[in-house]
């Protein structure tokens, strides 16, 4: 069934955006009695008719609710370099939002190559991942944040990085028994060992991905991917 991201309130008959009345009309090609699926990204799903099917201005009635809560056991944060190549970057962006990531914090680090990001555009795939997926709740993307000012507001937590030696604990075993979890994956240079003293000053642990070395865009949807099946 096709999905449509529309904010709440779900009233009992509303106009969808010309965007996404465009692409119901010309590309699903859907008419009128056709039913849709209304996301909200706050948890939830409305299950709509056309009632009008106009390139400009659809018109649906709602026909049934449905809200469930926020998971409660635990809350997933990554805080992530955006990479040089922001195609990769917005790759990571699409594939978290469909597996389930509660925060994304773009963060620059002494070797962060790509330092300007565009919020309204990487809102937009995030929006497009959870329609994709049929998601409730839809990612909170944050400011491009310091590594040093993420880490001493968001403590404790864990941190990848290229260097980890062979006793470093594993991510899918730190995250065992966790409930709010943060997580620093760095840009492609990796982290200074200064960082990484900083973060383990401030009560962030070393984790270790495998035996691979990931690619940082890799990397956040390996975390996304482990932590969903794993909690």
């Amino acid at each position: 069934m096709h999905k449509i991201f529309h904010p709440f309130p779900f009233e009992n008959k509303i106009s969808i955006s010309e965007s996404e009345s465009k692409h119901l009309c010309r590309v699903m090609r859907l008419t009128e009695g056709s039913q849709v699926l209304l996301l909200d990204g706050d948890g939830r799903k409305g299950l709509a008719e056309i009632t009008l099917a106009n390139p400009r201005k659809t018109e649906l009635k709602i026909i049934e609710i449905d809200k469930i809560e926020r998971r409660a056991n635990f809350n997933l944060t990554i805080a992530i370099a955006p990479t040089k190549n922001i195609d990769r970057f917005e790759w990571f962006l699409e594939k978290s939002s469909e597996l389930g990531i509660d925060r994304i914090v773009p963060i620059l680090s002494s070797r962060s190559e790509r330092k300007i990001i565009k919020p309204e555009r990487l809102n937009k795939i995030l929006i497009s991942g959870v329609k994709q997926s049929g998601q409730y709740f839809l990612p909170r993307l944050e400011a491009l944040t310091s590594f040093e000012d993420f880490v001493a507001n968001n403590n404790p937590g864990f941190i990848a990085h290229c260097e980890t030696g062979m006793k470093t604990l594993p991510f899918t075993e730190a995250i065992k028994n966790q409930t709010d979890i943060n997580i620093l994956i760095g840009p492609e240079g990796d982290f200074t060992s200064k960082e990484v003293s900083f973060a383990k000053a401030s009560n962030y642990e070393e984790v270790t991905f495998g035996k691979s070395i990931l690619r940082t865009e890799t990397a956040g949807v390996y975390c996304s991917a482990i932590t969903n099946a794993l909690l």
